[in-house]
């Protein structure tokens, strides 16, 4: 914990770092705490060797960041039912064509492959990316779900949610690449898209 107090204090010595941790009540303390050590510290993260930026993030997931301090999370005993869930670790989707997935991804969106993963050890052909501290996993295998008639609206449809910054951009984005979306029913900054094998997503817009 000696390095996650020092990130802490990293963040939480500038005015900025504070009031950003204070207002950002639209995520996870924690990981608002990642994405304000990742803005206010830039220079580290880039500099930083996968293994070891892995190894920042999966800090970050056992840490929450209080208004001036940072405290473990409550032990596993201390949970409901004793197991102590800390976060979604990862979703897995599947895919027909791992390079095509990965240009909407990887290029598109402008997701970070997590080169720490192996994908040797595994029967079938993947790709593990950073989505925060949590990650997705591209996995080539056979679809056994129907793809036609699935609904329009993929808010209708299982879906995995991303939070972004600008829900406008990533319009621009789909817009200039050719890529259906629909707009969220409820009014809030949010689109929903299918990548290429049609899983649906939702990028919701958070501050």
């Amino acid at each position: 914990m000696a390095f996650a107090a020092a990130a802490a204090a990293a963040v939480l010595s500038s005015n900025q770092g504070r009031r950003s941790l204070h207002q950002n009540q639209s995520c996870h303390p924690r990981h608002a705490f990642f994405n304000e050590f990742q803005r206010s510290k830039p220079e580290l993260i880039k500099t930083c060797q996968p293994v070891q930026r892995q190894y920042l993030r999966l800090l970050m997931t056992k840490v929450s960041v209080g208004p001036t301090l940072i405290v473990e999370e409550q032990n596993a005993d201390e949970t409901k039912n004793g197991i102590g869930v800390v976060s979604i670790h990862h979703v897995g989707l599947l895919c027909e064509n791992l390079e095509k997935s990965l240009e909407f991804y990887q290029d598109l969106l402008g997701l970070e492959v997590n080169e720490a993963r192996p994908n040797d050890k595994l029967p079938y052909r993947g790709k593990w990316l950073w989505v925060g501290s949590e990650m997705i996993h591209l996995m080539e295998l056979p679809n056994p779900d129907p793809l036609s008639g699935r609904p329009e609206h993929g808010g209708r449809d299982r879906h995995t949610c991303i939070a972004i910054k600008n829900v406008n951009k990533l319009k621009s984005i789909f817009d200039k690449a050719g890529i259906p979306y629909t707009l969220s029913r409820s009014g809030r900054p949010a689109i929903f898209a299918r990548d290429p094998d049609g899983n649906a997503l939702e990028f919701t817009q958070v501050e």
